[in-house]
């Protein structure tokens, strides 16, 4: 997962609040709404970080902390969330994040930054995604399903990509790469305000761990 950095509300959304009666089901401008969410988490699913767009068939909306029993929140943006599909259709075993969370609830949102999403897990050489918490760790897998086989190989793929450019590196230094080029690299990964690429936080996060693992 990555950090989520909200930015402000739709005014429609705003708006919308003052009416008297108001809830999610009549608010209107949702497209005003899934344009805010998709440009703000740069492209990405709120959970397993895969593409998302712009549209009614290609991401949800989600609510971190879900309609059914915090009906409070339901038009609170900072509980307003832009998920893939997560295999809508599909059995359930095959389905991952919004669809398969449904009503349950999750320990940690990663649009809340007191709640320090990106260092609550881990991601292995597989392509799989922890947390040291054993709760969380579990939400992940059961709730979110996001060690679900085609999410895992997709992460592996960015992984193994990191470990190459970094045998690459050690190879043409002679030696231990630099802290500086680590750093430059691990930049390339959340550079700029656009779109960022599908599953980067991966090499984010190993990058850091490069990082951590040097001396000053």
């Amino acid at each position: 997962m990555r950090a989520i950095a909200k930015g402000p509300e739709p005014a429609s959304l705003t708006a919308h609040r003052l009416i008297p009666h108001c809830d999610y089901d009549n608010y209107a401008a949702k497209d005003d709404l899934r344009h805010a969410l998709v440009t703000e988490q740069r492209g990405l699913c709120c959970y397993c970080m895969g593409r998302i767009h712009n549209g009614r068939e290609t991401m949800k909306i989600e609510h971190w902390r879900c309609q059914a029993h915090y009906q409070e929140k339901q038009l609170i943006y900072r509980n307003l969330l832009g998920a893939c599909l997560g295999g809508h259709g599909q059995p359930a075993g095959r389905q991952h994040c919004d669809t398969r969370k449904g009503d349950r609830d999750l320990q940690w949102n990663p649009a809340d930054p007191a709640h320090h999403i990106e260092t609550r897990v881990r991601y292995e050489l597989d392509g799989s995604i922890h947390a040291d918490d054993a709760g969380f760790d579990d939400q992940l897998n059961d709730v979110l399903n996001l060690n679900l086989d085609v999410l895992k190989n997709n992460r592996k793929g960015v992984y193994d990509a990191v470990l190459e450019w970094w045998r690459s590196e050690k190879k043409r230094n002679h030696g231990p790469v630099p802290r500086e080029r680590i750093e430059r690299q691990q930049a390339r990964h959340d550079a700029g305000g656009g779109e960022l690429a599908p599953y980067g936080q991966v090499a984010f996060w190993l990058l850091g761990q490069k990082l951590a693992g040097m001396t000053a």
